[in-house]
């Protein structure tokens, strides 16, 4: 079952993933594949209508500025991939980044600003309902990413990860997780490592079914993205 409540989330600081236990599961791997192409397929033709939609909505309120962002970040055994995701922020805002650093919000190698004021007017509705997230379809029909899996994060995070956050990096990084449709900014980073471990351990295509499914509904009814 997909956590809920923050009392369900075991924070014990402790969970020791089994690597041989998890090179094992080919089958599932294999079935995740071919469900992450077929539905990522799908989802980027189906969507396409949205996709527009968005695209005209962030050129409407930056003419000059891009409709796609794209970042390094770091997936599965350390490897550096590009993410792609609707531009929310103001055009220039990574080189903001280190003045901001000190107002963080959370603790740990990762950094959250409720009122960050590099994002953009279409920036915060794209934000709260996940829609800046589709074009990481992509990510996924290339394999860089899978539907579901612990969220990417960026080289200079990794560069502060103790030897247990980095067991966070034995599996694909994906578009969603367990702590994008739980407690996500409720928590700090040490707690979203303790998500993404659970989620590594119980990991299976029906908890992978039901994490998309949540997903869907909370772009629908934002669970506070920001």
């Amino acid at each position: 079952m997909v956590i809920d409540d923050l009392q369900d989330i075991n924070f014990d600081h402790n969970q020791i993933i089994n690597l041989k236990k998890l090179k094992r599961r080919r089958l599932y791997r294999f079935c995740k594949r071919i469900t992450d192409v077929t539905l990522s397929a799908c989802g980027l033709v189906a969507l396409s209508p949205v996709l527009l939609m968005v695209a005209g909505a962030i050129k409407h309120e930056e003419t000059d500025g891009t409709i796609i962002y794209k970042q390094q970040r770091v997936g599965k055994n350390g490897k550096l991939f590009s993410i792609y995701k609707f531009r929310s922020m103001c055009m220039g805002a990574d080189k903001k980044l280190e003045e901001l650093k000190q107002l963080n919000e959370v603790d740990g190698a990762m950094f959250k600003l409720h009122n960050d004021p590099r994002v953009t007017k279409i920036g915060k509705l794209l934000r709260r309902t996940s829609l800046d997230e589709l074009p990481q379809l992509y990510n996924v029909l290339k394999g860089d990413m899978s539907l579901v899996g612990p969220r990417p994060p960026l080289p200079d995070e990794v560069k502060e990860y103790t030897e247990y956050d980095k067991q966070r990096l034995l599996v694909i990084p994906g578009c969603t997780g367990l702590w994008q449709v739980s407690a996500r900014n409720e928590v700090g980073f040490h707690e979203m490592v303790e998500l993404d471990l659970q989620y590594i351990k119980k990991s299976g295509l029906l908890y992978d079914l039901a994490i998309i499914l949540k997903t869907i509904k909370i772009m629908i009814v934002p669970n506070g993205a920001y």
